[in-house]
């Protein structure tokens, strides 16, 4: 013969909590193990937020190899350096095209035979010289050789000539791409590259901001950063310099506060850099663990591209 227990409300609701906590863990447990499995690859980012002499290339060089041997010893798989670094950046045309460089002239080609016994892959801004064209680029070199160069999709001075090739990259099987400052401002720039399976972009900056807008200019470039990483599922770098006195090449009124960071795909600062001084940062990520969160482009672009297009064309000259 068996009894009606009594009712007893307390002990059903500690009943559904404790069955709750448990499918919770298990899916969560779950999910972890999906995401050890997948994201058994790593890679070891950082960035050298440093200081840029302009038109002075030995200086800035000195640095470069001071960041390698860094990288070097902290087993970093990627190292980046700002915008327009080697050479400096100039708010005048004649003189960013007396400090511009050719990428097969005897100053680059030095450079990478010194640097080919460092491991890590690296990327520097220059002002290239590429014929009779100037180009805010990036380049991007592994073992004393050059795997490709991206320049600026939107320059801030109109004597670069605008860039429009987007290249992608590789390490350890893990794609990434570069986009430079004010690129990060713009949806497609960074948009084209993960639709083209980068996990990771590289943002090198130059900054030399009006004191007016400081505070302005620092929300507003975290949050277009964050945009970006959510938008795309991707890790976003900022990797910028930093002024402890006035800039030769730029306004000397304006300030190079620094604020390099890694963003996450959720829009998380997984790491950042101290403000107004030279220093290193570096993050180990997973670049696998945000696979659900990649499609939102991809889906909105097969959607929506095509009534984009039609929009601007009707309602934009």
């Amino acid at each position: 013969m068996s009894t009606i227990p009594p009712f007893r409300p307390g002990y059903l609701f500690r009943r559904f909590i404790a069955l709750w906590l448990s499918v919770s863990i298990f899916a969560i447990n779950l999910g972890f193990c999906e995401e050890t499995e997948k994201g058994s690859v790593k890679l070891r980012i950082g960035h050298f937020q440093c200081e840029c002499e302009a038109g002075k290339l030995k200086a800035n060089t000195a640095k470069v190899f001071k960041g390698l041997e860094w990288a070097e010893r902290e087993k970093i798989d990627i190292i980046t350096f700002p915008e327009s670094f080697l050479t400096g950046y100039f708010d005048n045309a004649q003189r960013a095209r007396d400090n511009s460089l050719k990428l097969d002239g005897p100053e680059i080609q030095d450079i990478l035979a010194q640097t080919a016994d460092y491991s890590a892959t690296w990327m520097v801004g220059l002002n290239e010289l590429r014929g009779e064209d100037l180009f805010n680029t990036v380049i991007v070199v592994e073992k004393g050789k050059i795997l490709d160069t991206y320049s600026k999709a939107f320059p801030c001075y109109d004597y670069f000539i605008p860039g429009r090739k987007f290249p992608v990259f590789e390490k350890k099987g893990v794609k990434y791409g570069v986009v430079i400052c004010a690129d990060g401002g713009y949806i497609e720039p960074t948009r084209i590259l993960a639709l083209k399976g980068a996990r990771i972009i590289f943002a090198p900056h130059y900054n030399v901001i009006d004191k007016g807008y400081l505070l302005d200019h620092y929300v507003e470039v975290r949050n277009d950063h964050r945009a970006r990483a959510i938008e795309n599922g991707i890790y976003f770098m900022r990797s910028t310099n930093v002024g402890t006195k006035p800039d030769k090449g730029i306004a000397p009124e304006g300030m190079a506060y620094g604020d390099s960071y890694l963003v996450d795909p959720r829009g998380e600062i997984l790491v950042q850099s101290r403000r107004h001084q030279e220093c290193f940062v570096q993050y180990e990520i997973d670049p696998y663990g945000y696979d659900s969160l990649r499609s939102r482009s991809k889906n909105s672009g097969k959607e929506l591209g095509e009534v984009l297009l039609q929009t601007l064309d009707e309602y934009h000259d």
